[in-house]
C-alpha cells in the first residue's frame, strides 16, 4: 500500500473513531470528588459531612445531569499536600473526575489548586481557609466558597478589639492557614487600634498547649487569638479552662470555630466566645429545612464547609445544565457569570478571582442557660453583607483580576 493509502486509512479510522468518543465522554458519569481530611483534625466540620453534602446537590439534580449519572467520590490525603496532588493528579487522570470539593487544610488546598489550574479542572473550595487561593494562588477554575483567613480576622478581630481588646497575643497552628489568619487578624487589629504583643506556634494536631497557654498568659494580652482549627482549637479552649485564662481577664478568640467545635466543647466552656461563620443551621427557614435534610444522614448540624461544599457542587451541576456541556473552561466562565442561588444564597455573584461575596455574620456562643435545644447554640451579632467580609479584589495580587480589569 502506498503512503497516500495508508494515510488515507488512517484518517478515515479516525473519523469513524471521532464520534465513539464523543458519545463515550457523553456517556461517562460526572465525577465529584470530595478530598479531605476523614480521619483527623478537620473530620468533624468537613469529612464525611461534605461527602454527604455532595450527595444532597446530586440529589437536587435527581442523581443525573444531560442525561448523565452524577457520581460521588471520596478521598483522604491526610492533610498532607505531596498526597492531594498526587490523589487530585490520579483522579482527573485516570478516573475522570470532573470537580474536586472540599480540600481540608490550606497546605493542602493550594497543592490542589495547583493541579486543577494546570489540569483545567473546577476545584470547589472550602475547607482551605488561606486568602492566598483568591489571591496570589488563584486560579480561573478555583471557586473559594464559605470562608477565608481575611473574613474570619475581619469579622472576630475587629469586633474584639474596638470592645476593650486592645492588645493581643497569637496561639498559631504552625502551617499555610495559621500564618495567614494571623497575618491577617494582625492587620484587623492594627486598623482598629490595637497592637500585637507576640505569638507562638504549635504543631497540627497538637495535644498539650500549655506552655503555650503559658506564653499567651505571661504576655499580659486582654485577647488571645487562636489562629487554629478543628480539634487544634477544641482542645486548646479546653485547656485554656483548665488554666483559668478567662478567670484571669483574658478573653479567648476563636478565630475558626465551627458549629461542630461548640458541641463538642459544649456551652458551660465554650460560652461567650465570638465567632464569624458563613452559615448557621438555625438562621432561616430555608437553612433549617436544608439542615433537617443532611440529620437524616449525620445526626449533628452542618458545619458552614460543608454548607459550602454543597453550594458550590449544586452551583456547578446547575452550571452544567444551563450550559448543556461538562467543559471545565466553559463550565467555569458560566459559574463566573452567573449568581449563586441555594438555601444560604440569593443572587450572589462570583469575582473573578473565584471569591464567592456571601454574607458573614457575627455570632456569640450562647450560655446553658440561653439555650432551648440541642444545636440552639449562637445568639447574631451583626451581619456583613454582599461581600462585605471579603478583601478587595484590587489588593489580593491575582493575576486574573489585573488580567480582567476588576476593582
Amino acid at each position: 500500500m502506498s503512503a497516500f493509502g495508508r494515510r488515507t486509512l488512517l484518517a478515515g479510522a479516525a473519523m469513524m473513531a471521532a464520534p465513539r468518543i464523543a458519545r463515550a465522554a457523553e456517556e461517562r458519569p460526572i465525577r465529584i470528588g470530595v478530598l479531605n481530611d476523614p480521619n483527623g483534625v478537620y473530620a468533624d466540620n468537613g469529612g464525611l459531612g461534605s461527602v454527604i453534602a455532595a450527595q444532597l446537590a446530586a440529589e437536587d439534580f435527581g442523581g443525573a445531569v444531560l442525561g448523565r449519572k452524577i457520581e460521588v467520590i471520596s478521598g483522604d490525603h491526610q492533610n498532607k499536600p505531596d498526597l492531594a496532588a498526587g490523589i487530585t493528579r490520579e483522579w482527573i487522570d485516570r478516573q475522570g473526575v470532573d470537580v474536586i470539593a472540599d480540600g481540608a487544610s490550606s497546605a493542602a488546598g493550594l497543592a490542589i489548586q495547583q493541579v486543577t489550574r494546570e489540569k483545567q479542572r473546577i476545584f470547589i473550595i472550602t475547607g482551605p481557609a488561606t486568602s492566598d487561593l483568591t489571591g496570589k494562588a488563584c486560579s480561573p477554575f478555583g471557586f473559594h466558597f464559605s470562608y477565608d483567613t481575611y473574613a474570619q480576622a475581619k469579622g472576630t478581630a475587629t469586633a474584639l478589639t474596638q470592645n476593650g481588646g486592645e492588645s493581643w497575643f497569637f496561639i498559631t497552628a504552625d502551617y499555610a492557614f495559621g500564618a495567614a489568619m494571623e497575618r491577617d487578624a494582625q492587620r484587623f487589629v492594627e486598623q482598629s487600634g490595637g497592637k500585637v504583643l507576640g505569638s507562638i506556634r504549635h504543631p497540627l494536631g497538637a495535644t498539650d498547649f500549655s506552655s503555650y497557654l503559658l506564653a499567651a498568659q505571661s504576655s499580659g494580652a486582654k485577647v488571645i487569638g487562636l489562629c487554629n482549627a478543628g480539634t487544634d482549637t477544641q482542645n486548646t479552649v479546653k485547656q485554656a479552662s483548665e488554666f483559668g485564662i478567662a478567670r484571669g481577664g483574658q478573653r479567648l478568640a476563636a478565630l475558626v470555630m465551627f458549629i461542630t467545635d461548640v458541641l463538642a466543647i459544649g456551652l458551660p466552656t465554650a460560652q461567650g466566645l465570638v465567632l464569624t461563620t458563613a452559615f448557621y443551621w438555625d438562621r432561616t427557614p430555608a437553612t433549617r429545612a436544608w439542615s433537617q435534610r443532611f440529620m437524616t444522614h449525620k445526626p449533628k448540624p452542618p458545619s458552614m464547609l460543608q454548607a459550602g461544599v454543597y453550594s458550590g457542587v449544586r452551583h456547578y451541576l446547575q452550571a452544567v445544565k444551563d450550559g448543556g456541556t461538562s467543559d471545565p473552561v466553559a463550565t467555569a466562565a458560566r459559574m463566573h457569570q452567573t449568581p449563586v442561588n441555594d438555601m444560604n444564597n440569593t443572587n450572589v455573584t462570583i469575582r473573578a478571582d473565584g471569591r464567592l461575596m456571601c454574607a458573614m455574620y457575627l455570632m456569640q456562643v450562647k450560655s446553658p442557660a440561653e439555650s432551648k435545644a440541642p444545636f440552639d447554640v449562637y445568639r447574631e451579632i451583626a451581619a456583613m453583607a454582599d461581600g462585605a467580609a471579603f478583601r478587595p479584589a484590587s489588593e489580593g495580587g491575582c493575576a486574573l483580576v489585573a488580567s480582567r480589569g476588576t476593582p
